[in-house]
């Protein structure tokens, strides 16, 4: 293949016994599968060449890893590997939702949001113990939808990225489409933070929201492939499980991405593309759709 080396093919988190038989062919036990199987996931080829060089991980959004979990990821990547961390969200919910897990905190304003010492004492420092930095792609600040301002949301994001380490990448998913502009733009160029462009529900088709921004903002690009446009996220889920196949195919996400993804290439930044089983159905096979098309 003449994939450009800037390209990177993951998924969103690895762990999906659907893929057995598909990405999986040893054996595992069902108490060890999820934590033995990340090793397999990135030999796993396509056109004798790995495919996955990486893998966002979902599971780091409920809570930070540690240093010896990452230092078990260690033991099972290969060295030209890189793993895209979803940020701790509470970093980034202004206000909890009213859910049962959150318990006497459900539907009380976060205090910790945007907290630049929570995050670096909480979140960076294990990479640091764990000497992980090599391995660490960008790591993804997922805003779900809220009710801030555009003006009150870019302002705490510029002063959250004014005080965070330089040594470290940083990449911002929203889910409010009217932040998509000028003034969203302006604060992450400054800090070379990176837009995620995502296919999700309620956000424009991916070619519009690089409309919107006029240009890339980062080094490099991330862009996530999460659900169909204008189907809610549990619906998508029950179209596409167990995740065993191609369930309908999403010809303008697929276009829109390449062109995303060539226009990266050609301006010399990185691209980080995340598939998600909810998406088409089984992110291995729209992986390597997208590849035959690149």
């Amino acid at each position: 293949m003449s994939l450009s080396p800037l390209i990177r093919f993951g998924t969103s988190t690895w762990t999906y016994e659907g893929w057995q038989g598909q990405v999986y062919t040893r054996p595992y036990a069902k108490t060890t599968f999820a934590r033995e199987c990340l090793g397999e996931y990135c030999q796993y080829q396509y056109k004798d060449e790995p495919l996955f060089r990486t893998v966002c991980n979902d599971a780091t959004f409920y809570r930070p890893p540690t240093a010896n979990q990452l230092r078990r990821y260690l033991d099972q990547i290969p060295e030209d590997f890189e793993m895209c961390f979803k940020v701790w969200e509470e970093i980034t919910i202004p206000r909890y939702a009213t859910q049962a897990r959150y318990g006497a905190k459900a539907g009380q304003p976060n205090p910790r949001f945007l907290d630049p010492t929570l995050f670096k004492d909480l979140v960076l420092i294990p990479y640091r113990e764990a000497r992980f930095e090599p391995h660490t792609g960008p790591f993804l600040f997922e805003f779900q939808r809220h009710g801030l301002s555009a003006h009150e949301f870019c302002a705490r994001l510029d002063e959250f990225f004014r005080q965070v380490p330089k040594d470290f990448r940083y990449a911002v998913e929203i889910r409010n489409a009217g932040l998509l502009g000028p003034d969203y733009h302006q604060v992450l160029e400054a800090h070379g933070v990176a837009h995620v462009y995502n296919h999700w529900s309620y956000m424009p088709q991916l070619a519009e929201q690089h409309r919107r921004m006029g240009s890339f903002t980062a080094p490099f690009t991330v862009l996530r492939l999460l659900t169909p446009l204008q189907m809610p996220y549990e619906a998508a889920k029950k179209r596409a499980a167990p995740y065993t196949k191609i369930v309908e195919e999403l010809p303008d996400m697929r276009r829109d991405t390449v062109e995303l993804v060539k226009k990266a290439v050609v301006e010399k930044r990185q691209a980080y593309l995340l598939v998600n089983n909810r998406s088409e159905g089984n992110a291995p096979l729209t992986v390597q759709a997208l590849v035959d098309r690149l």
